[in-house]
């Protein structure tokens, strides 16, 4: 399976996807070098994600610089020696704190993150929703930017929306349902498309930084 490492990697997938979809060529043009955006797959790189679901980017930047300060080493060992009450007064909501004692026990039952990320994007999306609190958001989330996977569009993330309206003219934002049938035209790249279109929306928040992680 192709994974996406490097600058490299994303450079060669944009020229592919360019290639599958010629409609992308002058903001591929315009935008590129586009942001790699890497973190390690583990339970620290899933906990980043959990911590950012509905919050600003600037909030979940806090909560989470709290939250490695407080629970050392960020994994489930290190959560282990902290009490939910702890988790609120970082700032964790307790829905959040619920979903990180799942993500931890699933890893003491067997679970290993950057084991994900060697597997199929469907297999790895599976086992992460099966954890209590992680949905679809999440775990697309989790494998473009912890497992490198080439081919996951996270369709429910509104800016991924917004700028898909913009760019292909369309009348209001459209639905998780019609993004899927966007983004399948950008199959085997749709990861490298989701980054294009990141792009292209911190454009139009004249750079206010607008990715996820």
């Amino acid at each position: 399976m192709t994974v996406i490492e490097t600058e490299d990697d994303l450079e060669r997938g944009l020229a592919e996807l360019v290639a599958l979809d010629q409609r992308l060529a002058p903001l591929a043009k315009s935008l590129a070098p586009l942001p790699l955006r890497r973190r390690p797959a583990d339970f620290a790189g899933l906990a980043h994600i959990v911590t950012g679901q509905l919050l600003s980017i600037a909030s979940a930047s806090a909560i989470f610089a709290r939250l490695e300060q407080k629970v050392v080493p960020l994994d489930p060992a290190g959560l282990a020696g902290v009490s939910d009450e702890e988790l609120l007064a970082l700032g964790m909501s307790r829905a959040k704190t619920a979903t990180l004692r799942a993500m931890a026990s699933a890893c003491v039952n067997g679970l290993d993150p950057a084991d994900l990320a060697s597997r199929p994007a469907d297999e790895a999306h599976a086992e992460l929703c099966r954890i209590k609190g992680i949905g679809r958001w999440t775990a697309d989330i989790f494998l473009l930017f912890c497992a490198g996977h080439p081919d996951v569009f996270p369709s429910g993330d509104l800016a991924l929306q917004v700028a898909a309206a913009d760019i292909f003219g369309l009348e209001g934002r459209p639905s998780v349902k019609e993004m899927d049938r966007i983004a399948e035209a950008w199959t085997p790249w749709r990861a490298v498309a989701a980054r294009l279109l990141w792009a292209h929306y911190r454009q139009m928040k004249q750079g206010k930084e607008v990715l996820p992680l």
